[in-house]
C-alpha cells in the first residue's frame, strides 16, 4: 500500500509517518510539503500512484481545496480516496469537500494518539 501525505507543517509530516509505521510497517508513504508539489508528484507518470491521499486543507499557495480540485479532474486520480484533514470545523466546508470529491472530512489531530487514530480509521475501513 502506498500513501501521499500532502501537508506544509513538517512535525505534522513526522507524526503522520510514525503513526503509519506503527499501524503496518509495511505500508509505504511520500510527503509532499504543498499543492504544487503534490500535483507534480502525482503527474510524473514514474511514481506510483498513491492508495490513498491524506491531504490538509489550509496550506500556503496551492489550497488543499484546489489540490482536490485538480485530483479529481485527472481520470487516473479520481478514483483515489482523499482524506481532507484541517483544523476548521466548518460544517459546510465538510459539505462543500465531499461534493468536490473527498472521501472524509476529519478534524487535523494534533497529538500522535490522535494522528494514529486517525489513520487505523482511515486504513482500518473497507474500501470500494
Amino acid at each position: 500500500m502506498n500513501i501521499l501525505l500532502v501537508d506544509d507543517d513538517a512535525d505534522d509530516r513526522q507524526l503522520f509517518f510514525e503513526a503509519v509505521r506503527d499501524f503496518d510497517d509495511t505500508i509505504s508513504c511520500v510527503a509532499a510539503a504543498d499543492g504544487t508539489e503534490a500535483l507534480r508528484y502525482l503527474g510524473n507518470s514514474d511514481n506510483v500512484i498513491p492508495d490513498f491521499i491524506f491531504l490538509d486543507l489550509r496550506m500556503p499557495g496551492l489550497s488543499g481545496r484546489q489540490c482536490l480540485e485538480e485530483i479529481k479532474k485527472d481520470a487516473r486520480l479520481a478514483e483515489v480516496p482523499v482524506i481532507v484533514y484541517t483544523t476548521s470545523r466548518d460544517e459546510r466546508e465538510s459539505v462543500t469537500l465531499k461534493a468536490l470529491g473527498a472521501a472524509h472530512f476529519m478534524s487535523k489531530p494534533v497529538s500522535p494518539d490522535e494522528v494514529y487514530y486517525m489513520v487505523s480509521f482511515v486504513l482500518g475501513e473497507k474500501w470500494n
